[in-house]
């Protein structure tokens, strides 16, 4: 009976161990690609050296997001007026180009609803501890009166 009981700790670490591992194999997976910021002048310095795979322009925004031959993603902003300009030179280089459509440019305008989840939990912990504390008054109060 005793060996049985032992165990429990160990495989109760082990299957919290493989869930923290699946959790964080999960979240790896499922994030975005990050594009990496850089200003229009690099952007076309790595064209001029051949380093852009594939673009993809952004009308709404004006801006470039780019997959560079060695995996890296970057995104650049143009000046207004200049996305022909910049079209014009991908195109030069022999760049695959797509360009968004109104609907795909306003979905990645679209910026996330921020979720205040942090704060409803310290909210529900500091009224937890109002209304524990207030019981036990109130029950120390009776007590005292009796």
């Amino acid at each position: 009976m005793k060996t049985a009981i032992g165990r429990v700790p160990h495989a109760l670490i082990l299957a919290m161990m493989l869930l923290a591992l699946l959790a964080l194999s999960a979240s790896a997976a499922h994030g975005a690609v990050g594009y990496v910021h850089e200003s229009l002048p690099e952007f076309e310095t790595q064209l001029k050296r051949g380093q852009v795979r594939e673009a993809t322009i952004n009308r709404r925004l004006r801006s470039l997001r780019l997959t560079l031959t060695d995996g890296r993603h970057m995104r650049a902003q143009y000046a207004a007026g200049e996305e022909p300009r910049v079209r014009s030179q991908l195109e030069a280089k022999n760049v695959a180009v797509s360009v968004l459509n109104t609907g795909q440019a306003k979905k990645s305008n679209v910026k996330k609803a921020v979720h205040h989840k942090l704060r409803y939990i310290a909210g529900g912990i500091v009224i937890a501890i109002v209304v524990i504390i207030g019981g036990v008054a109130l029950y120390n109060r009776r007590k005292q009166t009796t």
